[in-house]
């Protein structure tokens, strides 16, 4: 089968084909952009006026939302001979811009930072940083940038370099994020409203132990040490340092004990005298919302607390309402949802803004008057992501895309107008613009089918019942040129743990395209949500606490107790597939159902939880010494005497993630147990296989299931 595969892929690129008669190959997959919805790159608006930008290769177009006039308002020949002309090199490609203004765009090009004004032609260089900066954080008004070079923290002012921290220990690391990203922590400096503090995390890393990676690309191989804190072990003690240009101090702010905490959510107050800092304790089930006097770094006062005998997990900082200072918004999961609280800064609660069993996913801005909103939500459906305008006074939200799908938007700066990106099953991609009363302004751009030729299953998007009565949703690819009169094999793609849903509203149903590559193998290609997975609220996400594989497993056989249902499934032939979380998953299945799965492929897997980072690890599972119940029965070594079938576990050496050990330890097991399985390695990636070597491992895992199952 496999060498019949091969050659029709062979033999369908250098065929002339009828329509939908082509089918997919994993090197077009990962180097054919054409196989992907259209778009326009980096839109934008042109600051409030009725004009919007994108960029098109090596042309910035300008579109206006009163006609359909196009206008080239730069080539990178043009802004080439401008550099030039200032002394510079010249730019072989546009470099992404932002507007300032409606006249004046921003952009940088090889660690320089410009503007350049439209109307005159005038580019004017306002800010440098050093060759090895890594981190750059424009500030402001003041323009200053901070900006790291390994573990040092440094700002550019324009006119001269600032060492804001000389640490000479590499354990010390300066302005990164902290807690392995976590809480939503993806940056480690953060600019007062005007720029004339910054706020940084100095995270001491030197109680944790190194970790060793092994670059095997030198003829002697080459270690790098991480420094990876595993669950139960000792954490690394992060603070948060300000500093001030002007005078160049900094003071650090008093957190207190323990060290062992997480400081997480920054913000700044708009007048720039208080710092805000959502701190967690290391066992993440209580919370303090804490006031401090950027000037000192003095406690002022405790705004509100949450806790939660499971955990409390703040991923948002406090916004502000504009024009009123003493009023924010807070984001929180306390009533089952995430959803918006409005509290003045003495930590009264004013009320809250939004309510219902639908999750609030993102808040987009305000409108010029800040009485209103812009968020966007879960309330049209769990697969679903629209725009919605919530007035604060009456707590009224008025639905702004009409369109089913998964919408990602940018407001206009004075809340006047939208854009929205969407797509659902029956749309690639769409982009319009739109206004306060929901109503479609124009339509910018719609993107042509990019499969159209292509030879695709059917995909389905339905629910089946979990034991307790909740729905699952799941969704379905039917082999390519189904015959309802065969019996098909089935591949299962599994993820199953917390902040990811596989199965969207959007093109494909969220699928991609290997998923519908295997259905052109002749699989049945199914996936469900199950409890664990995100946009479900609270209760849904969280009921995995403490027995990681548990109730997941369960809800994934009871979408395997519906595929044997169906007539054409082949219930003697089943596989399941799934990555990090999903790899953890998928031996789990394997081992646990071993007379169900017949062949299992699991990459980059969590094997034992105890190996898996603090954060994350503690968040689910508390430290072994708390559960270690729960520990044993999701480390999978324990069941290793239950493998039958085929199993191949893929791992990337340099996985700084779920490191090695995990799936060296599962090898180590089975072989002591006198248990095959089959084991590949790709030397050079980290937790995921990227690039054209993605096609290597598409082809790796279709070959495995073509020949065994």
């Amino acid at each position: 089968m496999r060498l019949f595969t091969l050659a029709l892929s062979a033999l369908l690129l250098t065929s002339p084909l009828l329509a939908q008669d082509r089918m997919l190959v994993p090197e077009e997959i990962m180097s054919n952009r054409s196989l992907y919805p259209g778009n326009l790159s980096n839109l934008q608006w042109k600051g409030n006026s009725g004009f919007y930008t994108w960029q098109d290769g090596n042309n910035l177009l300008q579109g206006n939302l009163k006609n359909e006039t196009t206008d080239t308002l730069l080539k990178a020949a043009d802004l080439s001979e401008i550099l030039e002309k200032a002394g510079l090199k010249p730019a072989k490609r546009l470099p992404f811009f932002s507007w300032k203004d409606e006249t004046t765009l921003s952009f940088s090009i090889v660690n320089k930072y410009f503007d350049f004004n439209t109307t005159g032609n005038q580019l004017m260089e306002w800010n440098s940083i050093d060759s090895l900066s890594e981190n750059a954080d424009p500030a402001p008004e003041t323009r200053y940038i901070a900006y790291t070079v390994e573990n040092n923290l440094y700002i550019a002012t324009g006119t001269s370099r600032i060492a804001v921290t000389r640490d000479a220990d590499k354990g010390i690391v300066n302005g990164q994020s902290v807690h392995r990203n976590e809480f939503g922590i993806n940056k480690g400096t953060f600019w007062s409203p005007r720029g004339r503090l910054l706020a940084f995390y100095r995270m001491d890393e030197t109680m944790v132990t190194n970790y060793p990676l092994v670059d095997v690309t030198e003829r002697i191989a080459v270690t790098s040490d991480i420094r990876y804190p595993m669950a139960g072990m000792k954490s690394h003690h992060v603070t948060l340092g300000i500093f001030s240009p002007e005078t160049g101090n900094t003071i650090f702010v008093k957190t207190g004990a323990p060290e062992e905490q997480y400081l997480t959510n920054i913000a700044w107050s708009p007048d720039e005298k208080h710092i805000y800092i959502a701190v967690l304790n290391r066992d993440q089930n209580h919370m303090w919302l804490n006031q401090y006097d950027a000037k000192t770094g003095d406690f002022i006062r405790t705004l509100f607390e949450e806790k939660n005998d499971r955990y409390v997990e703040p991923l948002n900082p406090m916004t502000f309402l504009p024009g009123n200072p003493a009023l924010f918004i807070w984001q929180s999961q306390r009533d089952g949802f995430n959803h918006f609280y409005l509290y003045d800064t003495k930590g009264k609660l004013i009320r809250q803004l939004t309510k219902g069993p639908w999750v609030v996913t993102g808040l987009h801005g305000f409108d010029a008057s800040g009485k209103g909103l812009f968020y966007t939500s879960t309330a049209a459906s769990p697969l679903e992501n629209r725009l919605y305008y919530l007035e604060l006074s009456s707590g009224k939200s008025t639905l702004l895309t009409d369109e089913k799908g998964t919408h990602s938007v940018s407001i206009r700066a004075d809340g006047k107008f939208f854009i929205s990106r969407y797509s659902n099953l029956e749309t690639p991609a769409r982009i319009y613009a739109g206004d306060l009363k929901g109503r479609e302004v124009k339509s910018l751009f719609t993107s042509p089918d990019p499969l159209k030729d292509y030879l695709l299953g059917e995909t389905s998007i339905f629910t089946i019942k979990a034991g307790d009565g909740t729905d699952l949703w799941c969704r379905m690819i039917k082999p390519a040129a189904f015959d309802p009169l065969k019996k098909y094999p089935v591949f299962i793609y599994v993820y199953g743990g917390p902040h990811a849903q596989l199965i969207t509203e959007s093109w494909l149903g969220g699928a991609g395209h290997f998923l519908n590559f295997m259905a052109q193998q002749g699989y049945v290609v199914f996936t469900l949500d199950n409890r664990g997975s995100a946009n479900r609220g609270f209760e849904f996400e969280s009921t995995i606490h403490r027995r990681l594989g548990v109730v997941e497993m369960a809800d994934q056989m009871k979408g395997v107790e519906y595929l044997k249902s169906l007539p054409f499934v082949d219930s003697t032939r089943i596989g399941v597939d799934g990555w990090s979380y999903g790899g953890f998953m998928a031996i789990t299945l394997k081992l646990k159902n071993p007379d169900v799965f017949r062949v299992a492929t699991a990459g980059g897997p969590v094997t034992d939880w105890k190996y898996y980072e603090i954060m994350y690890g503690e968040r689910y599972m508390d430290t072994p010494e708390q559960n270690p119940d729960g520990y044993s029965e999701a480390c999978l070594m324990n069941h290793i005497g239950n493998l039958e079938g085929k199993l191949m576990i893929i791992h990337g050496a340099l996985d700084n993630t779920v490191v090695w050990q995990h799936s060296l330890q599962f090898v180590k097991t089975a072989i002591e147990q006198q248990k095959q399985l089959d084991y590949f390695i790709y030397p050079t990636h980290e937790h995921n296989v990227r690039g054209i070597d993605r096609a290597h491992l598409f082809r790796k895992l279709a070959t495995y299931y073509n020949e065994n199952l």
